[in-house]
């Protein structure tokens, strides 16, 4: 017997019917996807596996979720006040922001954006921090404050673990970044040592982050309500205001925390083998042309570097069986990994909330592809299934993460080029969290840089934290 809840959830989490001229097509296709369309009962069983994960994570036992303490015990109270920088670093651009802050405001903003060659990318961690200090000097003694104590918050989007506020051990680079010699040392320390060095400037380096927290801490200067951070662009990941006694990962001396701020790294999730009932064929050969296999899991459901490719992937099989393009020889990038982005699926997806074609037309036509009205169809019936499997996958964990922290209101605020150009999914996610949380009262807002402005935010609440301490 299904519950009405389960009901309930088992209608709103499906998607429009593929409609073709010839049933015979439109019934392998559809059983080809099958797998990408949950039921009410695996959408359950994901949820309990991510409960189990987190659990397992915060009791530091094995677990593909990191649940990494980040030493942030508060948010911002609007007592901060003074100059604060932040130094973004997460792709081969990274930016050094300046904030001023009256009573917890931002006031006045400054930014600069640097270039990291692909030399410094592969090279001596040692040539990489001393080219940030070069940069971080640049910056400070071109707004004229050089001989101004500056605290500032590193955000580091990287994989690391925390002993501190201000101690960061990278665990491994991703991206375009592999310095070996920097994996198992605290990048705070090198960035500290590196400036020391200089000694131009009396910057100080006062807290460690990822962009994550940045978005949550920068979410709750918006709405105080905000205990979730989430990042939905190129990859994913979120955090969340954890009940400090929950937490067994505390290195340095308590100082009677309340709650504390949890990096879930949720990219990972599933790379112990626990989301392997819900990977499909196109998922595996997904994982096969990534460049780190068997890693991320969760990242390549959702992450906005890999919904485009497993579109064409499923796109490509179709062709090959004669299932799509009949009688159409498509041009040989549909058969190359990577040339279909995710921000065509955003585009194509414009389409299906207009009702319109010449998006899908334009798609197509980098392929050499004229479609055929049934060929449309199933191209926006795959790029529809694969963006609703990501928002529900999401608004499964989010749901989960409102059932834990069980507050009265909570605003999650997101971060990311996915979120904010794909037309449909805070739609779809509103819609699934609200089904999957019913007792929760809760609130998306799209908040922009929360790695540039979060990281000065987290500045200034280490600056509040010591200055209490003392």
């Amino acid at each position: 017997m299904v519950v009405p809840a389960e009901h309930a959830l088992h209608e709103a989490i499906q998607v429009a019917p593929l409609v073709l001229s010839d049933d015979v097509r439109r019934q392998k296709i559809e059983n080809r996807l099958a797998w990408m369309r949950f039921s009410a009962a695996t959408v359950k069983k994901i949820k309990d596996v991510f409960i189990s994960e987190m659990n397992k994570g915060i009791h530091q036992e094995p677990s593909s979720l990191q649940m990494e303490n980040t030493y942030v015990p508060e948010l911002v109270d609007g007592t901060e006040k003074g100059l604060f920088l932040a130094l973004d670093l997460g792709g081969t651009n990274f930016r050094l922001l300046l904030l001023e802050l009256i009573d917890g405001a931002i006031v006045r903003e400054e930014v600069k954006n640097y270039h990291i060659g692909p030399e410094l990318r592969v090279g001596s961690g040692l040539t990489l921090f001393d080219y940030l200090a070069e940069c971080v000097s640049d910056f400070v003694i071109g707004q004229g404050l050089q001989d101004v104590e500056l605290p500032l918050g590193f955000t580091f989007s990287f994989p690391m673990i925390q002993h501190s506020l201000d101690v960061g051990i990278l665990v491994t680079w991703t991206k375009s970044f592999n310095c070996p010699d920097v994996v198992n040392k605290d990048a705070v320390q090198l960035l500290r040592d590196a400036i020391a060095r200089r000694g131009d400037t009396k910057v100080k380096v006062v807290a460690i982050l990822n962009d994550t927290t940045g978005t949550l801490v920068q979410g709750a200067t918006v709405d105080h309500d905000t205990t979730i951070g989430l990042i939905l662009g190129t990859g994913s990941n979120a955090c969340y205001l954890e009940r400090a006694d929950r937490v067994e990962h505390w290195e340095p001396e308590r100082h009677g925390e309340r709650e504390v701020v949890i990096d879930i790294e949720w990219g990972a999730f599933g790379d112990n083998g626990v989301l392997d009932f819900i990977k499909t064929e196109f998922d595996r050969e997904n994982d096969a042309n990534s460049l780190l296999v068997s890693s991320f899991t969760f990242e390549k459901y959702i992450g906005g570097k890999y919904l485009g490719e497993i579109v064409r992937i499923i796109l490509a099989k179709f062709a090959k069986e004669g299932l799509l393009f009949v009688g159409k020889d498509p041009a040989r990038s549909l058969f190359t990994p990577g040339t279909l982005t995710t921000d065509l699926v955003s585009y194509i997806e414009q389409d299906t909330v207009e009702g319109g074609t010449n998006n899908t037309k334009d798609v197509l036509a980098k392929y050499d592809i004229v479609p055929t009205e049934d060929d449309i169809n199933v191209v926006q019936y795959v790029c529809e299934v694969v963006s609703n499997r990501a928002a529900l996958l999401v608004s499964i964990c989010v749901a989960a993460l409102l059932e834990r922290i069980d507050k009265k209101n909570a605003t999650i605020a997101i971060d990311g080029s996915l979120y904010k150009h794909h037309p449909r999914l805070e739609t779809w996610m509103n819609q699934y969290i609200a089904l999957l949380a019913p007792s929760h009262k809760f609130k998306l807002i799209h908040v922009e840089d929360g790695s540039g402005k979060g990281g000065a935010l987290v500045s200034a609440i280490a600056q509040r934290i010591a200055k209490r301490l003392t």
